[in-house]
């Protein structure tokens, strides 16, 4: 129980001060943050790691769990090489056309598909850990795929694996349960399973597939006040972190892409799962990161979303070019 208020604490969903819910239900924004407290904090917790990663806030806490990876990976030995080099960038293929984001967006709504859209997720993601200061050892990569499933009734089950496509059957690095560690390729890292839970609020509630709609829905998932390129791509992610998207929805999220100011498309990719798409590309200067959308052409589908560090760190041990995370989303 001591976890969970603390995780109440820290999230605050109704100030003390706040008068509107006395004696009155939550509103959405607070009932959302309260069922991801109950019943999401552990299945979302690698996305928000993710995203936290890519604004470059990494706490104290982290560089200690960082560090603890990297004296576990000095005393226990292996004696197979695991896994652990950052991945490096995708590359977008010489002389390759770059489709613009409204052609995609016209043919995904053309297409004629009738892919249904599904409640839950299948991804391969890498997020990349760190540490700072004298001494401090490269960066890490931890390698992970995630499936959630939803039935009928509202409940759900969850199942991440530690595993890396890129070096298939070779050790892989893990933190899950904070105990830093090499596994097997393949390693169950948690199944959990989580009783019924309902939400009208976004994520958890279907997305809609008019793009006007679907603009409105994202904006409700992000909590910045602003939604700006950055925030909607974050925002796309938790989107698809919760859902796989039917063609209609594929379609919608495309339209609004194409209206996202400074994403401009650059060529063809092959992702890591050796699929080919369309690679869009942001640069947020601010947080000197250079986000890359890969979506399929024909429909509109995102495949992928990895952010590359723009400068050299050397507190971080980070040089430009360096993946800081990559998500690859499967049907």
């Amino acid at each position: 129980m001591a976890d969970e208020l603390e995780l109440l604490r820290r999230a605050n969903p109704v100030p003390a001060g706040e008068t509107r819910y006395q004696d009155r239900p939550l509103d959405h924004h607070a009932e959302r943050r309260l069922n991801q407290l109950l019943h999401g904090e552990q299945g979302s917790r690698r996305s928000r790691r993710s995203r936290q990663a890519r604004r470059w806030a990494w706490s104290l806490a982290t560089t200690a769990v960082v560090a603890a990876i990297a004296l576990t990976l000095l005393l226990s030995g292996t004696t197979t090489t695991p896994a652990v080099a950052a991945p490096r960038p995708l590359v977008v293929e010489a002389g390759s056309a770059a489709v613009p984001l409204d052609e995609v967006a016209e043919r995904a709504a053309a297409s004629g598909a009738a892919l249904p859209l599904r409640q839950g997720t299948h991804v391969q993601s890498w997020s990349l850990s760190m540490t700072s200061g004298p001494g401090a050892r490269p960066p890490i990569t931890l390698p992970e795929e995630r499936i959630v499933r939803w039935k009928a009734d509202g409940s759900h089950t969850e199942l991440v694996v530690a595993t890396d496509p890129r070096h298939p059957g070779r050790p892989v690095i893990t933190d899950s349960d904070d105990t830093p560690r090499t596994v097997e390729d393949g390693h169950v890292l948690s199944r959990q399973s989580y009783p019924p839970s309902w939400s009208d609020a976004p994520p958890r509630a279907r997305p809609p597939h008019n793009a006007a709609r679907l603009r409105a829905y994202l904006d409700e998932i992000d909590t910045t006040g602003t939604l700006r390129t950055p925030e909607l791509l974050d925002a796309m992610a938790e989107l698809l972190d919760h859902w796989t998207l039917g063609s209609r929805e594929s379609a919608a999220l495309a339209r609004v892409l194409a209206d996202a100011p400074g994403l401009r498309p650059v060529g063809e990719v092959t992702d890591r799962l050796g699929r080919e798409g369309q690679a869009y590309v942001y640069d947020d200067t601010e947080h000197s990161v250079r986000r890359m959308l890969i979506l399929d052409p024909a429909t509109g589908a995102v495949l992928g979303l990895e952010d590359t560090v723009t400068r050299n760190d050397p507190e971080y041990g980070l040089e430009a070019g360096d993946v800081m995370s990559y998500s690859a989303w499967m049907r």
